[in-house]
């Protein structure tokens, strides 16, 4: 088992300031748009998460953040301090007069971070003032805030590429905001183009010159953001700002969930409380939820494919030691290892999944000749990956002693249109169970819906369990569209029953026959399973 890197003493030999973003800068993704109760149910869990600060928002920009720091303000946090965002006052005016800086006052947010222009390019021509200008209002408008009771933390805003445009003048905002009062100096990759070792030297340059804590804030738009933000911590910045699965503009932002285990197991630096690290992909989840997002299955750490092995050779090694293709265990970030069942795989792959649904393998049972018929029917277009059901049905059918719970004789299938109705479909199944044959018809919404409830009736006065089978999705993928209505369609079918879920395929160039093969497998995988169970 890989172990977190750790000081001797067993302890981490640092700990880091993890801020939080994906209230703000995630929510400037494109397609998301979180209420103020979501932005809410968010901070709740992050706090619980342990990172250190929370960033709720930009309360001078619209009534749904200003709203969010009210009721913010009467919430009970654990670990994290609420965080504002703002600018510093415009060019020629003054903190006092500035709505934006009222605003971050009027949050009642105890920490308040603002960002100030470092680049000579924004200062000149968007901004459109002097650089001895820019110096003046970054100060001015931190020691303002900072005299007001908050605490400051400064984003420089185009660091690194304003430091390669004009070093000195980088480093001169940087004292600006010190001056001001700032706690932490974070260096933003706001464009997300810079490389890894461009990232490392300007960072370890910055800190021998400034003497400060730093900070950093990367993009994504070359992904490197990850990397990026982690190669800063190793030259010795001490505060990371980032967003739950990496949401952000454009390309995203340094993705939390690699960033942190990344510190935390490779490099031993504490990031969270004892024991949150374990809640990671939990959080992950709960995070896309309530984004209303997918939840991105590749992600490192936290995806569900994170930890899934598909090579035969991989996972026959996998059988032997789990280490040998997963560069830290999955419970250390609360996920598992998988393994998935296709033409690539090889015999570790059936037995290993197998032992995972939890099917004994009788000794007679053909594995080999399984596997053939696995590259066999997924060359016709069937895919196994999601259909683990499916895959331990075909090994346990390979068993001398294995009984079927009923075998398909016949099937029919009428879509009628009838005056005054509309659109009508009855299915009828002939099965053979314990050696008597039953016929019998029943009507459904669809034809695969009248085909389901046609073989539930055949089969309910011998397994009275079939109506505890809840279908639960039905999804359908045209595989070669060239073939236009000949073409194979392959239906993955997702069943429920007592807490457990599996997934059965199907595949053909007549849809019916392919529900039918992927409802077949999902009743006789639960009608199994139950027995089994028993």
């Amino acid at each position: 088992m890989i172990r977190p890197c750790l000081a001797s003493d067993g302890a981490a030999t640092r700990m880091i300031q993890i801020y939080d973003t994906t209230l703000r800068d995630g929510a400037q993704r494109e397609g998301v748009s979180l209420s103020c109760d979501d932005k809410l149910r968010l901070a709740r869990r992050l706090d619980e998460l342990g990172v250190s600060f929370i960033e709720g928002g930009w309360p001078g920009s619209n009534p749904k953040d200003a709203e969010f720091f009210t009721r913010a303000r009467e919430l009970p946090w654990k670990h994290a301090l609420i965080a504002a965002f703002g600018a510093t006052c415009r060019a020629g005016g003054s903190p006092e007069d500035d709505a934006n800086l009222q605003a971050l006052l009027a949050s009642g947010a105890p920490v308040c971070t603002v960002v100030g222009k470092t680049w000579t390019l924004h200062v000149k021509d968007v901004l459109r003032t002097s650089l001895e200008e820019n110096l003046k209002i970054i100060e001015c408008s931190l020691a303002y805030l900072r005299a007001s009771g908050r605490r400051v933390i400064y984003d420089a805003e185009h660091f690194f590429d304003g430091y390669r445009a004009d070093p000195q003048y980088a480093l001169a905002t940087l004292q600006a905001a010190m001056r001001g009062g700032a706690e932490t100096l974070v260096l933003c990759d706001t464009n997300g183009g810079s490389l890894p070792w461009q990232v490392g030297e300007i960072v370890r340059t910055v800190k021998g010159a400034v003497k400060h804590p730093l900070g950093v804030h990367t993009h994504n738009d070359s992904d490197c953001a990850v990397a990026n933000a982690v190669i800063a911590v190793h030259e010795g910045a001490v505060h990371v700002q980032g967003t739950i699965n990496g949401y952000g503009e454009r390309c995203g932002n340094a993705n939390l969930c690699s960033v942190i285990p990344a510190l935390e197991l490779k490099l031993g630096i504490r990031c969270l409380p004892d024991g949150q690290l374990r809640t990671l992909t939990e959080v992950s989840h709960f995070v896309a939820e309530v984004a209303n997002l997918a939840p991105d299955e590749h992600l490192p750490y936290v995806g569900k494919s994170a930890f899934a092995h598909k090579g035969g050779i991989h996972v026959a090694a996998m059988r032997r030691s789990d280490v040998s293709y997963q560069h830290v265990d999955p419970a250390f970030v609360g996920g598992q290892m998988r393994v998935v069942v296709s033409e690539l795989s090889g015999r570790g792959n059936l037995l290993f999944k197998a032992e995972e649904v939890g099917l004994a393998l009788g000794g007679g049972a053909d594995v080999a000749g399984v596997l053939e018929e696995i590259k066999a029917l997924e060359a016709k277009g069937f895919s196994f990956e999601a259909a683990e059901a499916s895959v331990a049905l075909m090994m346990k059918r390979q068993e001398p002693d294995y009984r079927p719970p009923f075998e398909l004789i016949d099937f029919l299938v009428n879509v009628e249109h009838r005056t005054g109705r509309g659109i009508f479909s009855e299915a009828m199944v002939k099965v053979r169970v314990d050696g008597e044959v039953l016929h019998t018809a029943a009507e459904g919404d669809g034809p695969v819906d009248a085909l389901d409830a046609a073989l539930r009736k055949a089969l309910k006065p011998r397994y009275p369990q079939v109506d505890e089978l809840h279908l639960t999705d039905y999804k359908v993928r045209i595989l070669d569209s060239s073939h236009g209505t000949g073409a194979t369609t392959r239906v993955l079918v997702d069943t429920h029953c007592s807490g457990t879920t599996w997934s059965t395929v199907g595949a053909s160039s007549n849809i019916i026959e392919a529900s039918w093969l992927a409802l077949r497998d999902a009743i006789e995988y639960g009608l199994t399973l139950a027995e089994v169970n028993r």
